[in-house]
């Protein structure tokens, strides 16, 4: 079973950790570049973009990280995790890692006060319609073809 590293420098990689466990995934939070051995996949959660980047070099994790992912370590960013990863960004901050062939922009879906909920019936899930929850968030402008969307 792989084990898979959440960066867990904020946000809610707690949240992350805890799902993956429900699942019986063996994880790791990851804070320092060497709690980058020994997993086999990274999930950079949500949270404040700007402050991850700026942890990440606080940290010293940027470099380590890019290298690999550059090697071959699969990655998934959700939310501001999304952002980090990104190629370009439509807005100046924060400087992105560069690791995913995507153009974000960030809270484009409004401020805080236009998040709201709703119930919507998902194709492919059966059952009652899903609570879901709209917060203000990125948009993908652009996938490059190397990208798996989700």
């Amino acid at each position: 079973v792989p084990r898979i590293g959440i960066l867990a420098v904020q946000g809610d990689f707690i949240e992350h950790r805890h799902l993956l466990e429900l699942l019986g995934i063996p994880t790791a939070e990851v804070r320092l570049p060497d709690h980058l051995d020994g997993i086999d996949g990274l999930i950079i959660p949500g949270g404040e973009s700007t402050t991850i980047v700026q942890l990440l070099d606080i940290y010293k994790i940027s470099s380590p990280l890019k290298n690999k992912v550059r090697n071959g370590l699969p990655i998934w960013g959700t939310c501001a995790g999304m952002i980090v990863l990104a190629n370009q960004l439509t807005n100046t901050r924060p400087d992105p890692l560069c690791l995913m062939d995507i153009e974000v922009s960030r809270n484009a879906f409004g401020r805080q006060v236009d998040s709201f909920e709703t119930y919507l019936n998902i194709e492919g899930i059966d059952g009652p319609p899903f609570q879901a929850v709209f917060i203000r968030a990125p948009v993908v402008n652009r996938v490059g073809k190397n990208v798996r969307v989700l």
